[in-house]
């Protein structure tokens, strides 16, 4: 076996040796959920989907206009989530979800379906969202929401099973705890 295939082969049998079917990348708006969820996919040849392309285009206009969606708002959003992942599951294709699911019950409809799902939450304060948040271009979120994103916030309880992570850690450390926690 060549370095490259040993190197495939080892990789498709870590990503079976996690414990669940999904894994979502979670926490507020500018968190790099988008960017971590990209790299653990990658490292785990599994597919990636971000939330923010279910967004119905009514969510969208909102949060481009400076409003923040609403617990009405969110909840077809997120059972097309569940959906998808409920899909995958069953089709046997993993994947990894950058999604907010700011709330124990957002996560709670996430995790409601067939497979098995896990939580990574971002961590990140003020400051640094708002500067990630300004310096972005092209993305539908404006930094203005930021607050309205952490007083929603409801940190994974303890009974959540949630890997937390510092959003300031490189992408690659946290790939690795993800890995070396979940991994049967």
């Amino acid at each position: 076996m060549t370095g490259e295939a040993a190197e495939r082969a080892l990789e498709a049998a870590v990503a079976q040796s996690l414990f669940c079917d999904a894994v979502v990348i979670m926490g507020v708006s500018g968190c790099g959920k988008s960017t971590i969820g990209a790299a653990l996919a990658q490292r785990l040849n599994w597919q990636h989907l971000d939330a923010d392309d279910f967004h119905p285009q009514h969510n969208i206009d909102k949060m481009r206009a400076g409003t923040p969606l609403t617990d009405a708002d969110r909840m077809p959003w997120l059972e097309r989530l569940r959906d998808e992942l409920d899909r995958r599951a069953t089709a046997g294709e993993p994947a990894v979800l950058a999604c907010s699911a700011l709330k124990r019950t957002y996560r709670d409809i996430l995790r409601g379906g067939a497979g098995a799902v896990g939580f990574v939450h971002l961590r990140a304060n003020r400051e640094d969202l708002v500067e990630r948040l300004t310096g972005r271009n092209g993305h539908f979120f404006p930094a203005a929401l930021i607050d309205s994103q952490l007083a929603t916030l409801e940190e994974p309880d303890a009974d959540e099973g949630a890997l937390i992570a510092a959003a300031t850690e490189k992408p690659e450390r946290i790939v690795e705890r993800v890995l070396a926690t979940w991994q049967t």
